[in-house]
């Protein structure tokens, strides 16, 4: 075992970045599911309410509708489950809200329970790791309707018209699934192909973990598919190639890596899945995700329950970043409320939306949410004018941005915010205009407040567990790599058990280095014992490889009990 005692120097003060965190990125491969999926589910309760002449109803409905903005990363038959949590999440949100302003109109108190919200809101949303687009949108809703004028005799219909859109989100959340229903198997194949075809065509540490990480993923997915399809047995035979690239010795990587690729290419694409030759040194049967999800299915709410119930419990890295929203939130709303400012709403949404898993996290997120929100104002001032004319218009306008916001957020946040920023501020438009320049004023000066106290708070509220993560993911690394090599030592191994072996050994690896990314951002605390975490990542992968091999060598008559 690792001696996890070794620790390597820490530097106190840490150079902050400035530039790096503002270079856009390649866009996501599913950029547009979420973004069509937002937009058509805002259009429907939006056109209606605009033929029964309740505009004014919008903030209700769209709190429903933004629930499609979830879940897409997910297999079918999960998603219709995470959707409909989402729905629930955003309901309960939203009725604390509704009934929190119609019983009181003290600012002081609303700040708070918008602060609550928003701590609560995050823990919950790091815990089911729902997301993206995590656990803004909830506190967005949330926060927005508690400033806002409300009677407790309308908060039933209300919150009916939120379930009503929420139930449309839900539609066209799962509604693919009649046209291709392993689409999302289909992508994280394609994903761990591609990653598999990096590390080939580049060998090296970052292109390793990167592919493990996309493989990985790609077994999770298709563990949380549906019941087994000939396509979903062919996407696993792509993802052992992906995985046996990891392990394969040096040869024509280039001709690999091509092939890989092209495979990949075929998966995404509608045509029939590629259906290649067992892998090298694999057996011609696989094991298979099916037996593993039949095995998996008695304890898997419980199991899912108890996961839940750890991240939750006192001790939880997760606690000290929802101290920190709590906190920062707070104080944003208090000081743009002690400034004047009439929706202090705003900035309670600014800090909530800086905190991500580490303070460096934190400190890129803070750049881009002031540039895009900064960007997005000078945008709305322009459009302003136009969607004044006609209410279809300002529907138009809501909706171009809606979709402008997801096919530019995977580029980079602020460039996402730059289209968010205007659409926020049109939905007020909805229950009457405002004026221009009090609208302007208001929210740059919530967004210069609410990111500079946001980021504050979490250099000041610091998570000193964040290292006791990295030793945890530590430990149960090497606790998985040992069960990997005791079932390898065994005399006739299965190839269920060596399939069991490897998936856990991957997952620990997966942990462990997110743990330590996560850890390695983190601001003001104890030095990371990085010599033990890359040790155990060496001995972990060389484990990996040696399972796979020697799962080549068992042939099904030995598996079936003739040996």
């Amino acid at each position: 075992m690792s001696n996890t005692s070794i620790r390597s120097r820490q530097p106190f003060v840490r150079r902050i970045p400035l530039a790096a965190p503002l270079r856009l990125a390649r866009p996501s491969d599913m950029w547009f599911k979420p973004a069509t999926s937002v937009v058509v589910a805002t259009a429907i309760p939006n056109l209606v309410l605009y033929s029964l002449g309740r505009l004014d109803l919008v903030m209700y409905t769209m709190a429903g509708s933004l629930c499609a903005l979830y879940g897409h990363n997910l297999p079918y038959a999960r998603r219709a489950r995470a959707v409909v949590g989402v729905v629930l999440g955003m309901l309960a949100g939203l009725a604390v809200s509704l009934v929190t302003a119609s019983l009181t109109g003290s600012t002081a108190v609303l700040i708070a329970v918008g602060a609550l919200l928003a701590a609560g809101q995050k823990l919950l949303c790091d815990a089911t790791r729902i997301g993206p687009p995590g656990p803004v949108i909830f506190t967005f809703v949330s926060s927005a309707a508690l400033f806002t004028p409300q009677e407790l005799g309308r908060v039933p219909g209300h919150l009916a018209l939120t379930l009503g859109a929420g139930a449309v989100s839900w539609l066209v959340t799962v509604a693919p699934a009649l046209v291709r229903r392993e689409g999302p198997e289909r992508r994280a194949t394609a994903r761990a192909l591609n990653a598999a075809a990096a590390y080939t065509a580049e060998p090296g540490h970052r292109t390793r973990r990167a592919a493990v990480a996309a493989v990985h993923g790609a077994w999770q997915t298709l563990l949380a598919a549906g019941r087994p399809t000939p396509v979903r047995g062919a996407l696993e035979r792509l993802v052992v190639h992906a995985e046996t690239a990891l392990t394969a010795s040096a040869g024509d990587t280039d001709a690999d890596a091509v092939r890989l690729r092209d495979w990949a290419r075929q998966t995404l694409a509608r045509g029939p899945v590629p259906t290649p030759a067992p892998a090298p040194g694999t057996a011609a049967e696989l094991f298979g995700v099916d037996a593993e999800r039949a095995a998996r299915r008695p304890a898997a709410r419980a199991g899912a329950l108890r996961a839940l119930l750890h991240r939750l419990a006192p001790g939880s890295p997760l606690l000290p970043v929802a101290a920190r929203t709590l906190i920062g939130c707070a104080l944003a709303g208090y000081i743009c409320s002690a400034l004047g400012v009439g929706r202090p709403y705003w900035a309670i949404v600014t800090a909530a939306s800086l905190y991500q898993a580490n303070v460096t996290l934190s400190w890129n997120r803070t750049l881009q949410r002031t540039l895009g929100n900064l960007l997005g104002v000078l945008v709305f001032a322009a459009v302003l004018p136009a969607a004044r004319m006609d209410p279809l218009a300002l529907i138009g306008f809501c909706l171009v941005f809606g979709f402008a916001a997801e096919a530019l957020i995977t580029r980079n946040y602020w460039l996402g915010s730059v289209a968010v920023t205007p659409m926020a501020l049109l939905v007020l438009e909805y229950a009457g205009s405002h004026p221009a320049g009090e609208l302007i004023g208001d929210r740059v000066l919530d967004t210069v407040i609410g990111a500079g106290v946001g980021f504050l708070a979490a250099v000041l509220v610091t998570n000193r567990r964040a290292t006791g993560r990295v030793e945890k993911a530590l430990a149960d690394a090497e606790q998985a790599r040992a069960h990997a090599a005791r079932t390898l030592a065994a005399p006739a191994p299965t190839r269920a058990d060596l399939d069991a072996a490897r998936r856990r050994l991957t997952g620990s690896l997966v942990e462990l280095r997110e743990a330590q990314d996560t850890a390695a951002g983190e601001w003001w605390q104890r030095a990371l014992p990085q010599e033990a975490v890359l040790a155990a990542e060496q001995a972990g992968h060389r484990t990996l490889a040696a399972t796979a091999t020697r799962q080549g060598t068992i042939a099904p008559a030995q598996e079936n009990g003739a040996v």
